[in-house]
């Protein structure tokens, strides 16, 4: 139920002044969100509403009502560029009541949801403004940063009312902007400081989740697959069950992940969250069928692409080399293969234009990998591979 979904503008500013002198965050969280039910009330719309509010409710309360109440008029215009100015004069004016609450953090709802609020316009207003480049986003970011330094900034180690609680809140609000941005370095400070916590087993479980979501996908893009596994696959245990839609998100990234560490997927779990497009490359990946990958990766490039997985998808293929390899090594029979035994098969599979050169690079790429144990004699044109457990399990590398 609406807060405040009828009533004079009068009123609402009097509803809101008692609400934040009683200290009710939650309330006023809402007294001050674009997504609540009062921002349809069309009496809030009055056609001077600085002058209204000004005299009315004390600082920074006021600034606050007159950004807020601005900025769903310029919503209600669709003038988005107006409205990402007014809600950061908004998340400015929080700033300044958090930083005057020295021993106190009942208003962290209200900094949670007027940050939402402008990341959420500001995705907006970039939509509609597509020379920024980034630009409206990367500037939102730093409104929410400097939330996030009053907030790390408030040293009481374990006092319940400590600010510091709020900080991973931000932190997954600024993982999503330099996410949508692409400016993945700008990440490595904000998880640095949520890992050094010593509130990080606090943070409610939704927070937790979405945190390591986006820190197993920055993983995942470092090649670092092991923490990446870690921190999708605990996103997505705990995801809860009836989150059909974020279990598939989360799933999109772990999947190619598992598979990268040597672990199959099963078509019953794809086709339980509609990703039946992997299942397409098990098989590929399993028979080492190189051109099989090159058909699913083109058949489905799209939604590869659209997931910004395509690349990492791309490196199955060293797995498919390894597979194609050992099935040369049990055909052979032997611990001292010919580069050109290898080199037929890459073609066999499809890769008519390779050389023998390429052939040890790809070879010599899987021994470093861990993945054959063995040594290249280019003296001989030999791949000499270990007689015990030649071809490691993946899972074990």
């Amino acid at each position: 139920m609406s807060t405040f979904a009828t009533g004079n503008l009068n009123q609402y500013i009097q509803f809101v002044e008692r609400v934040y002198r009683t200290a009710q965050g939650n309330i006023l969280a809402r007294l001050l969100s674009l997504r609540d039910e009062h921002v349809l009330n069309r009496n809030l719309r009055s056609s001077d509403i600085a002058s209204l509010v000004d005299g009315n409710c004390i600082a920074p309360l006021d600034e606050m009502i007159t950004a807020h109440l601005l900025c769903v008029k310029a919503l209600n215009m669709k003038d988005y560029m107006e409205a990402y100015e007014q809600q950061s004069a908004c998340v400015a004016a929080v700033v300044r009541l958090l930083q005057s609450q020295k021993e106190e953090n009942w208003s962290l709802p209200l900094m949670y949801s007027t940050c939402l609020d402008l990341r959420l316009v500001a995705q907006k207003a970039e939509e509609c403004n597509p020379q920024s480049n980034g630009k409206i986003l990367e500037k939102a970011a730093e409104s929410l940063l400097a939330c996030f330094r009053v907030c790390a900034a408030d040293n009481r180690s374990s006092d319940a009312d400590t600010k510091r609680l709020g900080m991973l809140n931000l932190v997954n609000q600024l993982l999503k902007i330099y996410f949508r941005i692409n400016k993945l370095h700008l990440c490595k400070p904000l998880i640095r400081a949520i890992d050094s916590s010593p509130f990080k087993d606090e943070f409610s479980l939704a927070q937790q989740i979405t945190y390591r979501y986006f820190v197993g996908r920055k993983a995942m893009f470092d090649s670092d697959y092991q923490v990446a596994n870690q921190y999708l696959s605990y996103a997505f245990e705990n995801c809860h069950r009836k989150s059909t839609k974020n279990k598939k998100l989360i799933l999109t990234y772990l999947v190619p992940v598992k598979m990268l560490l040597g672990y199959m997927p099963t078509k019953q779990l794809l086709q339980k969250y509609d990703l039946l497009q992997f299942w397409d490359l098990v098989s590929v990946v399993k028979n080492g069928d190189l051109r099989g990958i090159d058909k699913v990766m083109e058949e489905h490039e799209s939604f590869f692409i659209r997931a910004g997985i395509y690349l990492i998808v791309e490196k199955l293929k060293i797995i498919a080399y390894r597979n194609l390899f050992k099935k040369v090594y049990l055909v052979e029979n032997t611990h001292q293969i010919d580069i050109a035994s290898f080199q037929a098969a890459l073609q066999i599979m499809g890769q008519e234009d390779v050389d023998s050169e390429e052939t040890q690079c790809i070879v010599a790429n899987l021994i470093y990998d861990g993945k054959i144990k063995g040594y290249i004699s280019y003296q001989h044109k030999k791949v000499v591979v270990s007689k015990q457990n030649a071809f490691p399990p993946l899972t074990s590398i």
